[in-house]
């Protein structure tokens, strides 16, 4: 399958279709922290999206896509419609216009995702704010239901999924602490749901887990390199 991983640069979700044999890119506006310039490309995404294009990866080396996407899966910028950011859109009673704008311009950018030229498409972000009227997600998930034994925490992530089946868990723990909660949650709770972060949150928040991207990877795409029994 050739895959498109929008607003991608820790590469996790790529570097996992790539494990199981896919024609994957990471795009962001940003170079890569994952380590494969070779699949990355440093750009804006939207003139992508639709598949039948042309472009660069951070090796330098040309590529085409000749038709549309077979799976589109997208990470946009969450900072202006995550409802974990909802406090700040209010100065006492009234709505902080700026704000309020920049998460419009973020709605809109989520919505072109969505409604791109791909018979497959995933978006992924946090819980939103309903003040945007986003559309309803299919699902949610959470790291310690996907591969937790590597990280058993909780941080609860929303999926819209068009052409695809919702996400199985697969090998599932039991949360030991909550990953990443807002300033005022982790000053309220006990230890165990304060978080594992208190700084740098919006990193950290932002981070894909890699059993997650495993379960993307296998369920979505499915693994086709040779003598693979998974082939899908």
């Amino acid at each position: 399958m050739k895959i498109l991983v929008a607003c991608e640069e820790r590469q996790a979700v790529t570097i996992e279709l790539r494990r199981l044999g896919h024609e994957a890119y990471s795009c962001d506006i940003i170079p890569c922290s994952g380590g494969h310039p070779e699949w990355h490309i440093m750009q804006d995404v939207i003139p992508l999206i639709n598949g039948r294009c042309k472009f660069k990866t951070m090796d330098g080396k040309e590529h085409e896509i000749t038709s549309k996407w077979d799976l589109l899966i997208c990470h946009p910028p969450c900072t202006y419609l995550s409802n974990a950011g909802a406090r700040h859109l209010w100065k006492g009673h009234k709505l902080n216009e700026e704000r309020y704008q920049k998460g419009l311009e973020a709605k809109a950018f989520f919505e072109t995702l969505w409604k791109a030229d791909c018979d497959r498409v995933v978006v992924e972000n946090p819980v939103p704010s309903r003040i945007y009227e986003l559309p309803p997600y299919t699902q949610t998930v959470q790291p310690h239901d996907y591969y937790g034994k590597e990280h058993p925490y909780t941080k609860k992530t929303c999926l819209w999924e068009r052409g695809v089946k919702p996400l199985v868990p697969v090998e599932p723990v039991q949360p030991i602490a909550t990953w990443c909660p807002s300033g005022s949650y982790s000053h309220k709770h006990q230890d165990k749901h304060r978080g594992m972060f208190t700084k740098d949150r919006a990193k950290n928040r932002a981070k894909t887990f890699p059993g997650i991207a495993k379960a993307m990877a296998e369920q979505w795409a499915g693994d086709i390199r040779e003598g693979s029994q998974c082939e899908k």
